[in-house]
């Protein structure tokens, strides 16, 4: 499969060129156009509780639809919810990647995309609890919402970063989840930080500069003064 992503990084649709017979797995609703003679099937991917898992625990939608091209081969457009980048990650067998919840977008047909545990803390404090974890070799492709930033950490080297801006990183990395002020509740409050991942590599972490919940926070503040 060949990706073209176009209108980056500010409304990116990303073009999964496909082969005779290959396939692509999309997030359902993602899809925004394709060629002609490309057969469509929906399914809970796994079986019902593997598509339970992603969709309740993961964020994900509970079907995953697949695309098949015809001999002739055909291309499927996919698209985010939210305004912003994507990414184009290849995964080659021996790494695997983190994803958090609802960026995961579309993967070639040898990429098996499962849920991960995040960790207690991120699920008592409302930031999810558990994310997509995609394996397999082929390529993935994730949205951001605001544009995609790229933290490259050496091996032993650590970086800080809030749970609602982490978008994706490898299993190189090794992470911890805490407070963004350790041991000072008042203060998380007062600074309107709460959770941060603490990253120590080798490895890329994606970043994304825009916040869905704070958008979220801001429309329903909005909506409700309306009222």
């Amino acid at each position: 499969m060949k990706v073209d992503v176009r209108h980056a990084p500010s409304f990116a649709v990303a073009r999964c060129v496909l082969g005779s017979g290959e396939k692509v797995k999309v997030e359902a609703g993602a899809m925004s156009a394709h060629s002609s003679g490309m057969s469509l099937e929906a399914k809970m991917e796994g079986g019902v509780l593997k598509g339970l898992k992603r969709s309740v625990l993961g964020g994900e939608s509970l079907f995953i639809s697949t695309y098949t091209a015809p001999a002739q081969g055909g291309w499927v457009d996919v698209a985010a919810k939210l305004p912003g980048d994507l990414r184009v990650i290849e995964l080659n067998g021996s790494t695997s990647w983190i994803i958090e919840r609802g960026n995961w977008l579309a993967s070639e047909d040898g990429v098996d995309v499962d849920t991960k545990w995040g960790g207690f803390k991120s699920l008592v404090g409302g930031e999810g609890g558990f994310m997509a974890h995609a394996s397999g070799i082929g390529k993935v492709i994730v949205a951001s919402y605001g544009a995609i930033d790229t933290i490259s950490l050496a091996a032993g080297e650590t970086v800080v970063v809030d749970t609602s801006h982490m978008l994706a990183f490898p299993d190189t990395v090794t992470y911890d989840l805490r407070r963004a002020v350790q041991g000072r509740s008042i203060q998380s409050v007062k600074s309107g930080e709460g959770l941060v991942f603490e990253f120590t590599g080798p490895g890329d972490i994606l970043t994304q500069t825009r916040n869905q919940a704070q958008l979220i926070a801001w429309l329903n503040t909005e909506l409700g003064a309306r009222e």
